[in-house]
């Protein structure tokens, strides 16, 4: 679970960033970034992964911007030790370039909660952290299938991962899973299955908690692996 950005009263908290990249400019670019809003600090930082998995054993942080390739240990493999460390995992937004997506994938199966471009303007990068650091979708529907379609590849070929947890769906929560595969918004889906929006809200509800789902990045991740849905050509 993910703290929230209010406390009991109301009150505006600051949202704790960590920031893991190899490049030192990079890292002093977000850095000014996000000091200068007042909502965010700037609670540590590492060049690759193994430092920042041990950085993060005695720091608190709510989210990790987490690049992908890097020296010693990659992003990949850090994602997977901090989410399964004891006590309460920040939540890691990846940061990629398309040509790197097969390490995207790996990550998001590891547990990630989504994924951001590094040539994202920096008011996306502002919202999308302040998107995950309230435990809501990181990425729209339509970039994650996007995601989906130029890793692909890294999908096994001709085969499928049935989830078991699917036959304790509905018929109707299988409907919506797959729209939210082929990258519908909620509004989208409800014009699609002819509901209403906040009914299509409580089906995903139930999806994440089925599917033991963090959000919805991993529910396209099931339909994908199960087969639900297909890659455009």
């Amino acid at each position: 679970m993910c703290r929230p950005i209010h406390d009991d009263e109301g009150t505006d908290v600051t949202i704790r960033v960590f920031l893991v990249d190899d490049q030192a400019l990079v890292r002093a670019g977000f850095s000014m970034l996000l000091s200068a809003q007042d909502d965010m600090a700037v609670v540590g930082e590492a060049a690759d992964g193994a430092e920042a998995v041990e950085r993060l054993a005695s720091i608190e942080a709510d989210v990790v911007l987490m690049d992908i390739r890097m020296p010693r240990m990659d992003g990949v493999e850090a994602t997977r030790l901090l989410l399964a460390a004891p006590g309460t995992a920040p939540r890691i937004l990846v940061l990629t370039t398309f040509d790197l997506d097969e390490y995207v994938f790996a990550a998001l199966g590891a547990g990630a909660s989504g994924f951001l471009l590094k040539d994202a303007r920096p008011e996306e990068l502002l919202s999308a952290i302040r998107s995950v650091a309230a435990g809501d979708a990181v990425v729209a529907p339509s970039a994650t299938r996007r995601l989906l379609e130029h890793v692909s590849h890294a999908l096994p070929t001709g085969t499928t991962e049935p989830a078991p947890k699917l036959a304790h769906l509905t018929t109707r929560e299988q409907e919506v899973l797959v729209e939210v595969a082929n990258g519908l918004t909620n509004a989208e889906i409800a014009a699609a299955l002819y509901m209403a929006e906040s009914t299509v809200k409580t089906h995903i509800g139930s999806l994440l908690a089925k599917l033991e789902c963090r959000d919805r990045v991993g529910l396209v991740l099931v339909a994908f692996r199960a087969g639900l849905v297909k890659n455009a050509p």
